[in-house]
Formats: structure tokens, C-alpha cells, sequence
């Protein structure tokens, strides 16, 4: 019995020790993915967040912080992914909302632009330069359109949840304005892409 006894507790020992490990190497990918981020370099602060959630999948803010630099490095189609995933873990935070609704957005005008595109099965990618060079005056296709309403009516939708969840926000009216700029958009006014402030 104390044979089985000391092996459980070096058991125990060993999974705490590996937990305290596997939250160090977080902590130090998540450090250097604010510096890489700091700098600008984009590419390798998303490296070390992805890194870091191999390591660890369920901390809050390293997912959170993987969206905002997707959205400063303009990369909305992965910028719209993780929000989402931000907001099944904290689904009361309200600042997701409102940055998952400005990367909706603002996918949704690059789609317009055609500086991302839909594949026929229905994935997005960013066109390479040769291939913006050589379409000419792009045209959205049916499904590319049916989507781009999607993301501008989740837009609303999240733009809308952000306010209830903070209904006295310093930014209120800011917010208010670009939910009728959607939706004046929807119905043939020009848009522009939304603001995003980190908190």
C-alpha cells in the first residue's frame, strides 16, 4: 500500500511540475509575442501566440491577444476566427464583441475590394499580387455577396451585443454611428472600415 501510495504522490509531483513548466513556456511565448507585436512584426507574435496554445489552449488572454494582432495585421479572416473562439470562453466580456464586430467589418469591406476572395468551395484567401494585377475591375460573386450581408448583419448584431453589455460606454455614440453606417451601406451608402481600439 505505501508502495502505491508514494508512486501516485511522485505521479502528482510530476503532473504539477509539467503544468508549472507548460505555464512558464506560456508565459515566456506570450512575453515574446508582445515584443514581436510591440515592433510590428506581426508574423512572428502570431508564431509564439500559436505556440502558446499548443502548450495551452485554455487561456483567455492568449487567444484574446492572437485576435487583436491578427486585426492589427490586417488579417481579418483569422482575426473574425478567434474572436469567435474569445467569445464561447468569455462569452460576458464585451470587448470582444465589439472587436469581433469591427474584424466582420472590416472583412467585409476587403471582400468588396477584392483584396480577399471566396474559392468556389466557399474559403477565404488573400489573392497573391499577380492575381490583383491581372483581374482588372474585380466582381464579387453571388456567394461573396451573400456573405459579405452575413458579416455586415453579424457586425450589427456584435456591435449591438457590445452595447448591452456596456451600456454606458465611453464610446457609445462612436459605435451607434457605425451601426447606421452598415446599415446605410446595406441599403447603397458608401462604408469604410471600422475603428479598432485595443483595451
Amino acid at each position: 500500500m505505501k508502495k502505491v501510495l508514494l508512486i501516485a504522490s511522485i505521479l502528482f509531483v510530476a503532473v504539477v511540475s509539467t503544468a508549472c513548466i507548460n505555464n512558464l513556456a506560456v508565459q515566456d511565448l506570450n512575453n515574446k509575442a508582445k515584443a514581436y507585436a510591440d515592433k510590428g512584426d506581426y508574423t512572428q507574435a502570431i508564431e509564439r501566440l500559436k505556440s502558446s496554445i499548443d502548450l495551452d489552449p485554455s487561456v483567455f488572454e492568449t487567444h484574446y491577444n492572437l485576435a487583436v494582432v491578427y486585426t492589427k495585421a490586417e488579417d481579418y479572416i483569422h482575426a473574425v476566427d478567434e474572436f469567435k473562439k474569445v467569445i464561447e470562453m468569455k462569452p460576458d466580456q464585451a470587448d470582444s464583441y465589439y472587436s469581433l464586430a469591427t474584424a466582420e467589418n472590416n472583412l467585409a469591406v476587403d471582400l468588396e475590394q477584392g483584396t480577399v476572395r471566396m474559392t468556389s468551395e466557399g474559403s477565404l484567401y488573400n489573392p497573391s499580387a499577380e492575381e490583383l494585377a491581372s483581374s482588372g475591375e474585380y466582381k464579387m460573386s453571388e456567394n461573396e455577396k451573400q456573405y459579405v450581408s452575413e458579416l455586415y448583419d453579424a457586425a450589427v448584431a456584435n456591435y449591438e451585443k457590445y452595447l448591452e453589455l456596456s451600456p454606458n460606454a465611453d464610446d457609445k455614440v462612436a459605435v451607434e454611428d457605425q451601426i447606421k453606417k452598415i446599415k446605410d451601406h446595406k441599403n447603397g451608402g458608401e462604408i469604410q472600415k471600422g475603428a479598432f481600439t485595443e483595451e
